[in-house]
């Protein structure tokens, strides 16, 4: 079993060692929030019974898909998110990888489509970042992203479900997503276009929901803004998210987020951010807020896979521009963010036990118990 290889590996695997390992011949000081091509990705086909099976790590580069595949033509598709962090030691940790897992299978099934089960999920995700476990930044230069895809590529011609679907996992290493780094970014609160409506696919991260986000995120970055904050289609007074994150606010030491309702995605940075609030003593309120309350904030952060946490530095909403911070982070913000990185990048204790931790020992056999993995010496410069 794969997980019992892995334990093997994390024993021997001391914490004190000096041992250097390979590493892509990159400029990891530099890293973006873009893509860099790294050695391996992961392919899954479902047969006719809706069962995925037989999947297995072949080279990184372009697929072949019908034009009347169903993601093509009807959009039948969803996207996952999530990071590996390599630690001091070496060692390489996943962070809540069976929440992306769940998360596929629920937006599947809002989708009509079959998804792997929730250990196939997650063993495909070990594999593949061990595959291509030298594109992962050394410890505090950045982490690997990890992207799983669910693709109907199967031909179909009227509007019906794929007769075929695809699961498939590619990584990037990447730096910060924001430009800005750490420092504040400013959204504008979007009050005429929506992401997303009542009844809709808006709490599912299919791949339709970010499209309609772009025009209005081009507008305003051509503006100056870094991204744009949604209000609700309905009475549009109500918070939702911004394009690829959610949103909190700090009022008085209370930590308040919109609610999940069907129309705003279940961030797992979200979730977790909510859980280590409440376990660092804060009140926490998941509720309806108006963008009026978001005015009278004293601190704004969003959280997501890509960001983590960002401090909010300014929004404008119908020309009135909020200030909250100038530089870094507020102090609920700075506190949050420091207690969820550190675990995130196995520099405090797990109590959580929210991290799956893998050795990655120079020498160390690829074998991942799916299929034996060929060394590639290509790199990217």
């Amino acid at each position: 079993m794969v997980f019992e290889l892995m334990r093997l590996v994390i024993k021997d695997a001391s914490p004190s060692s000096n041992e250097s390992f390979e590493l892509a011949d990159i400029d990891w000081e530099g890293l973006g929030f873009g893509l860099i091509p790294t050695d391996y990705m992961y392919v899954m086909k479902c047969d006719g019974s809706g069962n995925f099976t037989n999947g297995k790590l072949q080279q990184f580069g372009n697929i072949e898909l019908s034009p009347s595949a169903g993601v093509l033509n009807y959009g039948q598709g969803l996207f996952e998110g999530l990071k590996a962090y390599r630690k001091h030691d070496g060692n390489i940790l996943l962070f809540r990888p069976e929440e992306n897992a769940l998360r596929m299978r629920n937006g599947a099934e809002r989708m009509c489509m079959p998804s792997p089960s929730i250990e196939q999920f997650v063993e495909a995700v070990k594999d593949t970042v061990l595959a291509n476990k030298r594109w992962i930044p050394p410890a505090g230069k950045g982490s690997l992203y990890i992207r799983p895809l669910l693709l109907g590529t199967g031909a179909v011609l009227g509007l019906a479900p794929a007769p075929e679907y695809t699961f498939l996992i590619y990584v990037s290493p990447v730096g910060n997503y924001f430009k800005e780094g750490v420092a504040p970014i400013h959204l504008i609160v979007e009050h005429e276009l929506h992401r997303a409506t009542p009844g809709g696919t808006g709490g599912v991260k299919t791949i339709g929901n970010y499209a309609a986000v772009l025009k209005a995120q081009t507008a305003a970055k051509v503006r100056g803004y870094s991204d744009v904050l949604y209000l609700d289609c309905v009475e549009k007074k109500y918070l939702e998210e911004v394009s690829s994150c959610n949103i909190f606010i700090v009022k008085d030491n209370v930590v308040s987020t919109p609610a999940i309702k069907g129309t705003i995605l279940p961030g797992i940075t979200r979730k977790s951010i909510i859980e280590v609030a409440l376990n660092e003593g804060f009140q926490v309120e998941e509720r309806q807020v108006a963008v009026d309350e978001l005015l009278d904030a004293d601190e704004v952060f969003c959280t997501g896979t890509a960001v983590v946490v960002s401090p909010v530095g300014s929004v404008t909403y119908r020309g009135k521009r909020v200030t909250y911070v100038e530089d870094g982070f507020g102090a609920v913000a700075q506190r949050l963010y420091s207690a969820l990185t550190r675990l995130q990048m196995g520099l405090s204790e797990d109590e959580m036990n929210w991290t799956v931790e893998k050795g990655a020992k120079r020498g160390e056999s690829r074998e991942t118990g799916l299929v034996r993995v060929p060394p590639v010496r290509s790199s990217v410069s």
